[in-house]
């Protein structure tokens, strides 16, 4: 039996190799060989043929759904971000608004109401109006 699965371990390359003889030599003792012997009589022993690779497709729907996940998240991102940027522009034009229309505006400093001199509303209307056209369409 050991020598059978020594015998079965030392051919199993050569079975995909090629063709392999089975021949028995004068102490009764079968060898197997990809080349027969010489001057002696060798059977060739028929090895089933190995069945063709298949050809392992890469898992799609792993990598879709991956892809697919990220996009969401990325659109998410995408919308959190203008939903914020529509909310500055629509803040900034309403301070705008009240820069431009009401002369006498407040603002708390250390925590008192100090009224705006005019030089102060122009540079604030000035940076107001930078803002919106560098972040709002």
């Amino acid at each position: 039996m050991r020598t059978l699965l020594m015998v079965g371990l030392l051919i199993s390359p050569w079975c995909l190799a090629g063709q392999i003889y089975k021949w028995v030599d004068a102490q009764g003792v079968t060898h197997f060989d990809a080349q027969p012997p010489q001057g002696q009589e060798a059977t060739t022993v028929l090895t089933p043929a190995p069945a063709p690779a298949k050809p392992v497709p890469p898992p799609r729907s792993h990598v879709i759904g991956d892809q697919q996940a990220i996009d969401k998240s990325v659109k998410a991102q995408v919308a959190e971000q203008q939903a914020q940027l529509q909310a500055f522009c629509q803040q900034a034009r309403t301070n705008l608004a009240q820069l431009q229309n009401n002369p006498r505006l407040r603002e708390e400093v250390d925590g008192e109401m100090r009224r705006l001199n005019e030089q102060q509303r122009q540079e604030r209307i000035s940076e107001s109006q930078k803002q919106i056209g560098d972040n709002c369409q």
